[in-house]
């Protein structure tokens, strides 16, 4: 179990490169941010190394002259960060979302173009869990061609061969949630 000090350690030695890394992506040199909040360079350049511990006015001067909020000046640890960074990807044609960070029960949002492809069906441990945000979704599940419409979902053991994508007609975003130990996504309320 990490404590309170360790993990406020872990913070306060992330901060020098969270610093360096909102300047650069500014654009901002050593000299800028110095000017900007009257801390001197050899000290901005401590900080950014690792060699000086920012106290809180230091890091609210800093955080003001980058128009930023202090928080991406700390930079929790992820394992102290609730908030799920949302970095688009390009998977097959298809946009998708992480909506957790894995675990036992992973989410994503998943934009499906309309093309229609040819199916290629998979099974593997774990259980699915598929709503249809917009659009129209063709799933493919043992012998049967479904088409799920905006509004619906489908739940199903992924060792049943299946597959999901485009109808030709139009495209979808669905919501996905998968299960690697297999347990069913329950909804609150169902017993």
């Amino acid at each position: 179990m990490v404590t309170n000090h360790e993990s406020d350690t872990r913070v306060l030695d992330g901060v020098g490169a969270q610093l360096r890394r909102v300047r650069q992506e500014r654009g901002a040199t050593l000299a800028d941010v110095a000017a900007a909040t009257g801390i001197s360079v050899s000290t901005m350049s401590r900080l950014e190394n690792g060699q000086r511990r920012p106290t809180l006015e230091l890091l609210l001067a800093i955080a003001r002259a980058h128009r930023v909020p202090l928080d991406d000046l700390v930079g929790l640890p992820d394992d102290l960060d609730p908030r799920i960074r949302l970095e688009p990807r390009r998977v097959g044609g298809r946009t998708v979302v992480p909506l957790s960070r894995g675990g036992m029960t992973q989410a994503w949002q998943i934009g499906i173009p309309a093309r229609a492809e040819k199916p290629d069906l998979r099974s593997h441990d774990g259980s699915e869990w598929l709503y249809v945000l917009s659009g129209e979704l063709r799933l493919i599940l043992g012998s049967q061609d479904l088409v799920l419409r905006a509004g619906e979902a489908a739940e199903f053991d992924t060792q049943t061969p299946h597959w999901f994508g485009g109808t030709g007609r139009s495209r979808a975003q669905i919501l996905s949630l998968f299960n690697r130990a297999g347990t069913r996504v329950h909804v609150q309320g169902e017993s």
